[in-house]
């Protein structure tokens, strides 16, 4: 049976942790080994205790050896480093040390300094110093300051210390989890979607990543010459044919399917899921069965399928196949979500793929579909909008390849959430599973046939909505939204729901407003967003969104997150500090891509 442990290659990159300190023998250095290097052990723990990578277990830390107080020591931690597969790099310290000396250099590697709020020693004059090396020497690195002086002998993380900390490491454990993994493109341009013009420059240069591509004729090529797991094939089978009910078949009488050939596109749709996770991440199993070229995979960490309309207009769909990959929990059990982009938007895939990493939590792909306000709702239902959908909400919805963990049926103390795989149970699964149903798809769109999902989101569920745009001259944009997921009456759902295709799930999503700008209004969100797709991720991620982002020199032209949220290399504010959002801009041109 196919196995998974395969599935994440190598290991998973270490957080490193330097600890720096004042060089001066003879009383200085040795007055402040321990506190320096129980700063470093503090840090590793904190980091060890809160974040995981994406198959559950804790992230590693490493620290140096010693203390490190001159340009030896951090070649020494340096070297350390390389060996332990380190690509995010924190230096602590509670004193002055000399800058240029101590500093990472690594030009690659997301770089953070916590300088202790003492008055003991001057652990803030050494921060503002290493900062303005890293701003001079072209290096941006992030810095962290607690609010309140603390005492020499403290062990104590401060909580607002420990918020960037975490923070930060979370962005900086996705940058380097997508340096060297790859974007497998499933075919090519869907219906001229600009964002499924897949950009190799791109990817190499703002995120170290390869793009793969192939054509969706291997999707054939497989299916006919028997290239994947039978035994696991006849296992997927049984368990959609007692999981996955079907639901109505809208189509009119004259192009609805027999109940033969529907049985046939089930069998297509299940080959096609377990075929698409093959071509990603490659299959042990297939070396067993002949095929060892097959198994290697494309090392792929997110993906994109075409499907329209070369396939789509002969084949059964794709949104089975990328519903059911982009779950937690699949024929196998319960397991990490694959990223799959539908139409292959690859732009969409990319912040599927940065809200998965922050998160390890599954990600709504889905259409910005149509924008409601409070008074055409009641002008078609008669029901007047409230609480958060009050100024009026966003109807997010796509042709039925959503992840079944949008339905929100997994929850915490009695309120609807999207879990990491770890902490979903088999119940929970079930009623995801239970709360969707499978719609023979629109043969008008879809004339091969296939199945999209269909369900309801349930309402209360913080949200953010992203989405990466390219701009020619310009580079790639990140548009962020946060806000709630929103209930509806039934009948009110089913009225504006069947008003589009009722056969697709659906998201009815209401953005936190500002006031200001695009925020002004929820149609100013709408009549703001960049493209036709977003990704939509459980909770409020925005503000770790964006320093993901500037680590990756990607500047943000909208969100609302609010200000004291906002963590980004020390170096931005010497672009301007009154107007954050330009300074952001130059910034981001100034360094430019990561990798470049």
């Amino acid at each position: 049976m196919t196995q998974q442990a395969f599935r994440w290659k190598g290991e998973f990159p270490k957080i490193g942790i330097r600890p720096t300190i004042d060089g001066r023998r003879k009383g200085v250095r040795e007055s402040l080994e321990e506190q320096t290097m129980n700063m470093a052990i503090g840090v590793a723990k904190l980091i060890k205790d809160h974040l995981r990578y994406p198959d559950g277990s804790p992230v590693e830390c490493v620290i140096a050896d010693g203390t490190i107080g001159g340009v030896a020591e951090s070649a020494a931690a340096a070297a350390k480093f390389a060996r332990e597969n380190v690509g995010v790099s924190i230096t602590v310290t509670p004193c002055w040390c000399y800058g240029t000396e101590t500093m990472d250099m690594d030009p690659s590697v997301p770089k953070a300094i916590w300088g202790f709020n003492g008055t003991e020693r001057p652990g803030a004059v050494y921060l503002a110093a290493v900062l303005s090396a890293h701003a001079q020497k072209g290096l941006p690195a992030f810095g962290i300051y607690g609010e309140d002086v603390q005492d020499a002998g403290t062990t104590d993380i401060p909580e607002d210390v420990k918020g960037k900390l975490l923070g930060f490491a979370r962005a900086g454990l996705a940058v380097a989890l997508m340096k060297g993994k790859s974007y497998l493109s499933m075919g090519s341009v869907s219906m001229g979607i600009a964002g499924s013009i897949v950009s190799d420059s791109f990817f190499q240069d703002y995120l170290g990543m390869r793009t793969e591509y192939i054509d969706m004729s291997e999707y054939n090529r497989r299916m006919n010459e028997g290239i994947f797991d039978p035994v696991e094939y006849e296992k997927a089978l049984a368990w959609v044919k007692e999981n996955c009910k079907e639901g109505p078949d809208n189509n009119p009488a004259h192009l609805q399917s027999s109940r033969e050939r529907k049985d046939g596109e089930w069998e297509t749709v299940v080959k096609m899921a377990i075929i698409a996770r093959d071509l990603m991440v490659g299959n042990p199993r297939l070396a067993e069965l002949g095929f060892a070229e097959e198994a290697q995979g494309h090392n792929a960490i997110v993906s994109g399928f075409q499907g329209q309309r070369q396939w789509t207009d002969h084949m059964p769909n794709g949104d089975f196949m990328e519903a059911m990959l982009n779950s937690s929990f699949d024929w196998n059990g319960i397991r990490a979500p694959y990223i799959v982009a539908t139409e292959n938007d690859s732009l969409n895939g990319v912040v599927m793929l940065f809200g998965y990493l922050l998160t390890n939590t599954a990600q709504i792909f889905a259409d910005v579909r149509t924008y409601w306000s409070p008074d055409a709702v009641e002008r078609v239902t008669g029901h007047k909008l409230s609480g958060a959908a009050a100024g009026g909400m966003l109807h997010l919805i796509n042709s039925g390849a959503a992840t079944l963990d949008g339905t929100g049926e997994q929850t915490k103390d009695g309120r609807p959430v999207m879990k990491p795989f770890w902490e979903i149970t088999p119940e929970e699964a079930q009623k995801c599973l239970d709360a969707t149903s499978w719609r023979p798809a629109s043969v008008e769109y879809f004339r091969g046939g296939g199945f999209s999902s269909d369900f309801l989101t349930r309402g209360g569920m913080p949200m953010t909505m992203s989405r990466l745009n390219m701009v020619k001259g310009v580079g790639p944009v990140l548009q962020i939204a946060e806000g709630y997921s929103v209930d509806l009456p039934a009948d009110v759902h089913e009225t504006l729901d069947k008003r589009t295709d009722p056969t697709w799930p659906t998201t009815w999503f209401a953005p936190t407003l500002t006031g200001d700008g695009a925020f002004s209004s929820v149609y100013d969100v709408m009549d703001n967003w960049g493209a036709n797709h977003g990704s939509i991720s459980y909770g409020h991620i925005g503000a770790d969104l964006i320093t993901l982002a500037s680590m990756l020199r990607i500047p943000v032209s909208m969100h609302n997150v609010p200000k004291s949220k906002l963590f980004r290399p020390r170096a931005w504010g010497l672009f301007g500090t009154a107007e954050s959002e330009g300074a952001d801009y130059r910034a981001c041109s100034n360094f430019g891509p990561l990798y470049k």
